[in-house]
C-alpha cells in the first residue's frame, strides 16, 4: 500500500500545494498577500496531501480486493 501511497502522492501534494496557495491570494488579493503566507500556505497542502494520499490509497485497494458479489 505504501508504492501505491506514494505514487498518489506524486499528484495529489502539488494539487493540494496549488489550491492552499490560492487561499492568501484569494483573501488578501493579488498584490497584497504576504509571500511568506503563500509558502506557508502552500508546504500545509504538501503536508496534508500524505495523509490525503495514504488514505486514497487505502480506498483504492479496498475496491480492488472486494469480491464479486453474485447476481440475482
Amino acid at each position: 500500500m505504501w508504492k501505491l501511497a506514494a505514487v498518489l502522492l506524486i499528484v495529489i501534494a502539488p494539487t493540494l500545494a496549488g489550491i492552499f496557495a490560492l487561499i492568501p491570494m484569494t483573501y488578501f488579493g493579488i498584490n497584497d498577500y504576504e509571500p511568506w503566507l503563500l509558502a506557508a500556505f502552500a508546504g500545509a497542502g504538501a503536508l496534508v496531501a500524505f495523509p490525503v494520499s495514504y488514505f486514497v490509497a487505502g480506498r483504492i485497494l479496498a475496491l480492488i480486493n472486494e469480491k464479486p458479489r453474485a447476481a440475482n
